[in-house]
């Protein structure tokens, strides 16, 4: 038996990258997913490549978009039956500047986008799982929750802000069979990292991506990125019922990076 025979996830962000390796390490262990993006040409050959069959399905969307955002969980309940855990993995680096430097406009797509998409999926999430005492939300934040780099300050702010709504959230739900936790992964190099890396490099007043790389590295015990396969392990820890005492945790998958 898998791990998570039985349930069913919907991952926002999840057609490539980490979402994407979180996406097929719950379908070895049992699970029904959601997948979602906002391409659905990506999300057509995502479903593909994953050879999940009936157990995978796309939901279009973009993770700015409340409606979006807040369907996909009831598009889960209309395919699957259900919603049993809920993954809010979409965000990144939204053409970031120094706080002196940082335009309106620039603000408001970082908290959009890393912030106000959790909020949007973790209360419709919880409104599905508060009446059967049962459920997992998990929320992909970064050890920038934690810490924090120059150029970069909308998405270490939203990123911190992640870590408090899952706190408070954890606490609000605790006594009904729902965990709430956040994951932290350190640098991961996936694609979407590979293409925005060198402009994020940049904001960080790097001389290369290569430098920022190599930075992650020596910040870690490991001594190098981790990859999107130990983020997956750590997600299924968190949505399997052996996991039913860890709740409000930031969980970070970071090699060693955080200094507590």
């Amino acid at each position: 038996m898998g791990k998570l025979d039985g349930k069913v996830a919907a991952i926002t962000g999840s057609t490539r990258s980490i979402g994407r390796g979180i996406a097929e390490a719950y379908l070895k262990e049992g699970a029904k997913v959601i997948i979602n993006g906002r391409s659905q040409e990506k999300g057509e050959i995502a479903l593909r490549e994953m050879g999940g069959g009936p157990n995978v399905a796309f939901w279009q969307g973009d993770a700015m978009d409340q409606a979006k955002v807040e369907g996909i969980v009831d598009f889960a309940v209309e395919r699957y039956g259900k919603l049993d855990i809920m993954v809010l993995n979409s965000g990144g680096v939204v053409n970031s500047a120094p706080v002196a430097m940082m335009t309106d406009e620039e603000w408001n797509l970082e908290i959009t986008w890393n912030l106000n998409h959790v909020f949007w999926g973790m209360r419709k999430a919880l409104q599905h799982m508060i009446p059967r005492e049962s459920g997992r939300v998990i929320a992909i934040s970064s050890v920038e929750g934690k810490n924090g780099k120059p150029g970069i300050p909308g998405y270490n702010a939203t990123k911190h802000a992640v870590c408090g709504l899952v706190k408070s959230a954890s606490k609000e739900v605790g006594t009904l069979g729902i965990t709430v936790n956040a994951i932290l992964p350190g640098l991961i190099i996936t694609d979407i990292v590979n293409e925005t890396g060198p402009a994020t490099a940049t904001m960080m007043g790097l001389p290369s991506f290569e430098a920022m790389i190599e930075m992650f590295a020596k910040e870690s015990a490991i001594k190098r990125p981790n990859t999107v396969e130990e983020v997956g392990a750590a997600a299924v820890l968190l949505a399997s019922d052996v996991a039913a005492g860890i709740t409000g945790c930031m969980f970070p998958v970071d090699g060693g990076t955080l200094p507590y």
